[in-house]
Order: C-alpha cells, then sequence, then structure tokens
C-alpha cells in the first residue's frame, strides 16, 4: 500500500494544457471519492472529509478557473495543504447549505461561533473539532460563515479503533441553535480511515 501523501508540492500540479485533456475522467473519479468521504448532520450542515486528493483537485480546478498560473498556484497551494490530513488526523469541510437567501442569513446569524462546537467520538471517545485557523469565520456580530473548515486530531488508540470494521463513529454539532449528530456509515468509516498512517 502506499503511504499517505501529507503534502500537495508544485512537481504535483499538472500544467493547464495536461490537465484539461483529463479534466473530465478526473472529476468524474473524484465525485466517486467524494461520494464516501460526505456526511449530512442535521437538515442544514454536510461535512467533506478532505484527502491529499481532493485538495490537489480543487488546486487543479482553481488555477483551471482562474488561470493565475504559477503565482496562483503557490497561494493556492498554501490555502488548501493545511487541510490535506497529515497522518493522525481527519480534515473536513462542513457546509452550511440552505438555498433560500432570507432564511439562510437569519439562520447563520444565530450559528456565531459554530465551528467551535464540532466533534466526533469513536465507539463513544469524544474527539473535539478545531477550527482551522486561517482566518475567523465567525463575524463581530456573530454571523457564522456558510463554509468551515475543521481537524480532529486522535491519538494511537483511538485510530485503532476507528479502523476496525463496525465501530461505531459519529460526527456532531453542539452548539446551542444546532444540535445534531449522524453516524458514520460503514463505507465512510472505511473511507476515512484510509487518511491515517
Amino acid at each position: 500500500m502506499m503511504a499517505n501523501r501529507h503534502e500537495i508540492t508544485a512537481a504535483d500540479i499538472m500544467p493547464l494544457p495536461d490537465y484539461m485533456k483529463v479534466r473530465n475522467e478526473t472529476r468524474k473519479k473524484m465525485a466517486a471519492l467524494k461520494r464516501d468521504r460526505r456526511v449530512d448532520v442535521g437538515p442544514h450542515i454536510t461535512f467533506y472529509f478532505e484527502s491529499w486528493d481532493t485538495m490537489w483537485m480543487q488546486v487543479q480546478e482553481m488555477l483551471y478557473i482562474e488561470k493565475g498560473g504559477e503565482e496562483q498556484m503557490h497561494d493556492e497551494l498554501a490555502a488548501y495543504n493545511p487541510l490535506v490530513p497529515k497522518g493522525r488526523e481527519l480534515c473536513a469541510t462542513f457546509m452550511i447549505e440552505i438555498d433560500d437567501p432570507d432564511r439562510r442569513k437569519r439562520i447563520l446569524g444565530r450559528l456565531g461561533g459554530i465551528e467551535e462546537t464540532t466533534f466526533m467520538t469513536v465507539n463513544g471517545e469524544r474527539i473535539a473539532g478545531q477550527a482551522e485557523e486561517d482566518t475567523d469565520r465567525t463575524s463581530a456580530e456573530g454571523k457564522a460563515s456558510s463554509v468551515q473548515f475543521v481537524h480532529y486530531n486522535f491519538t494511537p488508540a483511538q485510530i485503532a479503533a476507528f479502523k476496525t470494521p463496525g465501530a461505531q463513529v459519529v460526527v456532531g454539532v453542539s452548539h446551542e441553535n444546532y444540535n445534531h449528530m449522524s453516524v458514520l456509515p460503514d463505507n465512510v468509516r472505511a473511507a476515512l480511515a484510509a487518511d491515517f498512517d
């Protein structure tokens, strides 16, 4: 088995003409991979667990869309490398998804600090989420950003338990205005278990 990679380098990024040739096929493969890396928690939040592959794709797509060349590439690597799991952690983007703009504004206005309230449990043992510290994702007025980034750091024993088929793994949010949990289906648990060294 190939060891997990913890960082995307400039050498990993395909030149734009080469990427354009394989983009459609790559996007199909990535959609299939991401299916086993997403979990709905409550009515409005979806967790997308990131990996080297998902972040590589994000960098390639940003370069494809914005065509900023090498200068942009270094900015994208700096932005997305923190979300590549480093061997003893899981990294997730969670999105607060509400279609109606007025309702979305109202709900986000009640969810300030939500990024500090996420957690995972493995067989009942709780792992607190650590919000990505790149920028404050709750405004001074207490409005939450609709996109949040969190890390979950595991002990070796928690990793061993997580990797055990049938282990009960839960991801949840314990905010006073949004208190929901979901058990990871075993296909998702197995996919995420591969992120650990």
